[in-house]
């Protein structure tokens, strides 16, 4: 069965099950102690610590493990914030950060800071000019990921960087989606990685903080870790997390090379084989191993079990799934169609024949979805058609008002206009999206009793 996740998790990698193995039987004792068993540790320790800060980029001194990625977010935002208290409590970041960096935003605003979101275009891109248009002389940290997690996009770390370097605020980066293809450019003051991603075990995040950055490590003082992260080192884990980032790396331009080949068909076919579909995120500036893609009509948690009868497991960030019915973050700051979406992160060792199937396998996934949804064909208009029309969609969730705005489009003529009533938080995103995939003008939106008025103009 396919496996095409792995921007959620990688495999674990071949390199990382030998030294877990291995460290099993060295690394159990404490190496907080003098005596052998203790030092065997602590040699086992350090040298990870060493490999894993030549991957980053750092010094090893600089670098401490976490028990996850999402522990060294928060820390790392946490003690970046009371190291510069002086300074002020304005906190910036990206609008469409990994939760975990919106997570401890939130609780910076509750505990009395301000932050605000620094908008990106329509392929989820931030410039440094609205970073440094968004820093203010209370700014203590700003917060830029090195590549999106949803859609692939790679920021411009080394601009932004830049641009906070020239004013004295420290950026923090969340390299957790792309350590694994290599260093992150640029002056970066802090960074945060979880091992799980690039093929190590998870439970393993890491937390690399430079010199000269004002650092205060937040809660219960804990001498290990140099006071930055609390706990027993899971010294086994940790080993295994720095030899496989070193394998990764080591394999990292050829498998780039060969996945980005497979992406780019991935890119090209989709809208070739399935009607109706936006691939977004930016094409060129972006992971290798990801792409995403929204399909109109369609409920993108049905088509995610679709596709997982036909043994393919791919993720979503649609708006449409029973656990949270809200959009994406990323994809509505980003004003891409939200219903239907497809996130496909191909592992290392994915082969043509694993893409060919996939692409054999969508279009009657994607068909089926939409025939039990009842989607369109749209109708020619009938003679003496009214200009206007009203959708009653209150109470249905997407894709339904979408799909309903497409049934009735053609019953007005050019000019005319159809206006859905929505109450779906979706709809504010999805209607817009669709009428630029589909040519149609959006009019605006309207408080209404019950949601909001959407109204649509008829263009061709």
């Amino acid at each position: 069965m396919p496996y095409f996740d792995a921007a959620s998790a990688a495999p674990l990698h071949p390199v990382a099950r030998q030294a877990l193995l291995a460290a099993l039987d060295e690394g159990w004792a404490d190496p907080a102690r003098l005596h052998r068993e203790g030092r065997r540790a602590r040699l086992l320790l350090d040298a990870a610590r060493e490999a894993a800060a030549e991957a980053v980029g750092c010094r090893p001194d600089e670098l401490a493990f976490t028990a996850s990625g999402t522990r060294a977010v928060h820390d790392g935002i946490s003690g970046a914030l009371a190291g510069r208290r002086r300074v002020g409590r304005h906190l910036v970041v990206s609008a469409v950060e990994h939760s975990s960096v919106l997570h401890s935003a939130a609780t910076h605003e509750a505990q009395g800071g301000t932050s605000v979101e620094v908008p990106v275009d329509r392929a989820g891109t931030v410039s440094a000019a609205a970073y440094g248009e968004a820093l203010r002389e209370d700014t203590a940290l700003a917060c830029l990921q090195s590549a999106n997690h949803e859609v692939g996009t790679e920021q411009p770390v080394a601009e932004v960087a830049e641009v906070c370097r020239a004013v004295g605020v420290p950026l923090f980066v969340d390299a957790a989606q792309s350590l694994g293809w290599g260093r992150v450019p640029g002056g970066w003051s802090l960074l945060a990685a979880s091992a799980h991603k690039w093929g190590g075990p998870a439970g393993v995040g890491l937390l690399a903080v430079r010199k000269g950055v004002r650092f205060s490590p937040q809660g219960p003082a804990d001498e290990r870790e140099s006071g930055r992260a609390a706990g027993f080192e899971n010294i086994p884990a940790v080993v295994a997390a720095a030899a496989s980032l070193r394998a990764v790396h080591a394999e990292a331009a050829a498998e780039s090379v060969r996945l980005r080949a497979l992406v780019d068909r991935i890119r090209t076919r989709v809208p070739e084989l399935v009607p109706d579909v936006e691939v977004v995120g930016d094409p060129v500036r972006r992971l290798p191993h990801l792409v995403t893609f929204s399909c109109l009509y369609v409920d993108g948690e049905t088509l995610l079990h679709e596709l997982d009868r036909a043994d393919f497991s791919v993720s979503s960030g649609s708006s449409c799934t029973s656990s949270t019915l809200t959009p994406s973050h990323v994809l509505k700051a980003m004003g891409v169609l939200s219903e239907g979406n497809v996130r496909v992160s191909l592992p290392a060792g994915t082969t043509e024949e694993d893409v060919e199937r996939f692409l054999r396998a969508l279009p009657g996934a994607v068909s089926g979805v939409r025939e039990r949804l009842g989607a369109p064909v749209p109708p020619a208009p009938a003679a003496g058609a009214a200009r206007s029309l009203v959708v009653d969609a209150l109470g249905k969730r997407c894709p339904i008002p979408v799909i309903e705005l497409a049934k009735v489009i053609g019953e007005v003529p050019v000019g005319g206009t159809v206006t859905v009533l929505s109450d779906d938080e979706a709809a504010r995103l999805d209607i817009p999206a669709w009428c630029v995939m589909r040519e149609q003008e959006y009019v605006g939106e309207e408080p209404a009793d019950r949601g909001s008025a959407y109204t649509v103009r008829r263009l061709s």
